[in-house]
C-alpha cells in the first residue's frame, strides 16, 4: 500500500515539473526582444526635426531606440574617423561627408543628399540697431558679431565665404565671436552678447528672441547640402538601412519642411 502512495507521489511530482518546465519554456519564448539602439550624430542645426522624427519613428518601431548626438559636422566627422560607435552621421556640410567617404568609412553608395538649407543674419528681436543689409554689419553700434568656427562648423564655413564675396570677413574680425555650432550662434545673439549672428534660416525659425534681418545672396556661399550616410561599421546594418530610407520618406520630409528645410532638386 505504502508503495502505491509512494508511486503516485512521484508521478503527481513528476508531472508538476513537467508542467513548471513546460511553463518556463512559454515564459522565455514570449520573452520581448531587446530593443535594437541606433546611434546617430547629427549637425546641431537638425535637432528639432530628429527630435520630432525620433517620436514618430519609435512609435511605429517600438522595438528601435534613437540616440542622437549633436555637434558641430566637423566635429562629429573626426570622432566618427577615431572610431565612436556610430551608425549614421547627418552633417551640414557635403565637405565632411566626402572626407567619410574618401577615407572609406561611409559607402558612397549609403549616402545622399538629404536636404538643403540658408543663411540668414539675425538680431535680437528687441534690437533699435538698424541691420537690414549685409554692409550694416560694419556699424560702429554692432560691437560683436557671431560666427561658427569656420574650420569645424559649416554654418561659420559659409558665412566666411559670404563674408569674403562681400570683402568684409577681414573688415570685421575685430568684431568676430566665434561659436563652436549653429546653436551657440543663435544662443549668442538670443542673449544680447552679441548684436547679429549668422545661422540657418532653420535656426532662425526656432526662436522667438530673434528675428531675421537679412538673407546673404545665395551666390556668395556654396548651396548648403546636409548628406546622410550610414556609417560602414555599424553593427546594425539591417536598422540602420531601415531608418536610412525611412528619412527620404514623405513623413519624415514633412517634419524637415515643417521646420524650414527644404528638399534638394532631383
Amino acid at each position: 500500500m505504502l508503495k502505491k502512495v509512494f508511486l503516485v507521489l512521484l508521478i503527481i511530482l513528476a508531472a508538476a515539473g513537467c508542467a513548471q518546465k513546460e511553463q518556463s519554456s512559454n515564459m522565455e519564448e514570449i520573452k520581448p526582444a531587446e530593443k535594437v539602439e541606433l546611434l546617430i550624430s547629427a549637425a546641431a542645426s537638425l535637432t528639432d526635426s530628429l527630435e520630432e522624427i525620433q517620436t514618430a519613428y519609435e512609435k511605429e518601431h517600438n522595438q528601435i531606440k534613437l540616440s542622437f548626438n549633436f555637434g558641430a559636422s566637423g566635429t562629429l566627422q573626426q570622432q566618427i574617423e577615431q572610431g565612436a560607435p556610430v551608425d549614421l552621421f547627418l552633417s551640414a556640410g557635403k565637405k565632411q561627408m566626402t572626407a567619410l567617404v574618401e577615407k572609406q568609412l561611409i559607402d558612397n553608395n549609403q549616402q545622399m543628399n538629404l536636404l538643403t538649407n540658408e543663411l540668414v543674419a539675425v538680431v535680437p528681436a528687441d534690437t533699435n540697431i538698424a541691420v537690414s543689409k549685409i554692409e550694416d554689419i560694419t556699424k560702429s553700434e554692432v560691437k560683436k558679431i557671431a560666427v561658427g568656427q569656420p574650420e569645424t562648423v559649416p554654418v561659420g564655413s559659409y558665412t566666411k565665404d559670404s563674408l569674403t564675396f562681400y570683402k568684409l570677413w577681414d573688415t570685421i574680425q575685430t568684431k568676430t565671436v566665434f561659436a563652436k555650432d549653429v546653436k551657440q550662434v543663435l544662443n549668442y545673439v538670443e542673449t544680447g552678447n552679441t548684436e547679429v549672428g549668422f545661422v540657418y534660416k532653420t535656426d532662425a525659425l526656432t526662436s522667438q528672441k530673434v528675428k531675421v534681418a537679412f538673407s546673404p545672396d545665395s551666390k556668395s556661399y556654396k548651396p548648403i547640402e546636409y548628406p546622410v550616410g550610414i556609417v560602414k561599421a555599424t553593427k546594425h546594418v539591417k536598422e540602420a538601412e531601415e531608418f536610412y530610407k525611412f528619412l527620404q520618406s514623405k513623413a519624415a520630409q514633412d517634419i524637415f519642411i515643417k521646420y524650414g528645410f527644404s528638399l534638394p532638386d532631383k
